[in-house]
């Protein structure tokens, strides 16, 4: 008969540490933008808006994998706070581009400070090389899995 392995302990084990490392990361991000009236979804569709070209909102949740549903309720949501509008794109007038507001500027700087830090005290357990080599191989996983698809 086959002697059976014991299962390895939770601890041990890469989806426990993962799921709890986010979570907690989650957490101080969280407390961290509070201040700043968004969370950490909003604040990377604030990054998403933020870039060089002018995006719709279904480019824009196509950039950050979310459905269409959800995209237009976070989008809905900052404007109503005044930090995104919609308006018509001068290429094409039959689509909306979105754009950030001078206050959503103000929120998406003072917004990615706040994260930079919580990540800054997130990896301080490690020393510098350990957390830019966590990074990097966790940049790799997601870059693997975006290439597969």
């Amino acid at each position: 008969m086959a002697r059976q392995h014991a299962p390895t302990p939770l601890e041990s084990r890469l989806g426990y540490l993962l799921k709890h490392a986010q979570l907690r990361l989650a957490r101080a991000s969280a407390e961290t933008l509070a201040p700043f009236g968004v969370d950490g979804h909003e604040l990377a569709v604030l990054v998403v808006i933020a870039g060089d070209e002018p995006l719709s909102q279904i480019e824009v949740g196509a950039r950050l994998g979310v459905d269409r549903t959800t995209m237009v309720a976070l989008i809905d949501g900052l404007e109503d706070r005044g930090l995104v509008e919609r308006r018509r794109s001068p290429r094409d007038r039959r689509k909306n581009i979105v754009g950030l507001t001078a206050a959503g500027e103000d929120c998406l700087r003072r917004g990615e400070e706040a994260r930079r830090e919580a990540e800054r005290r997130f990896l301080a357990p490690l020393d510098e090389e350990e957390a830019a080599s966590l990074v990097r191989a966790l940049q790799v996983l997601v870059a693997t899995e975006r290439s597969a698809e």
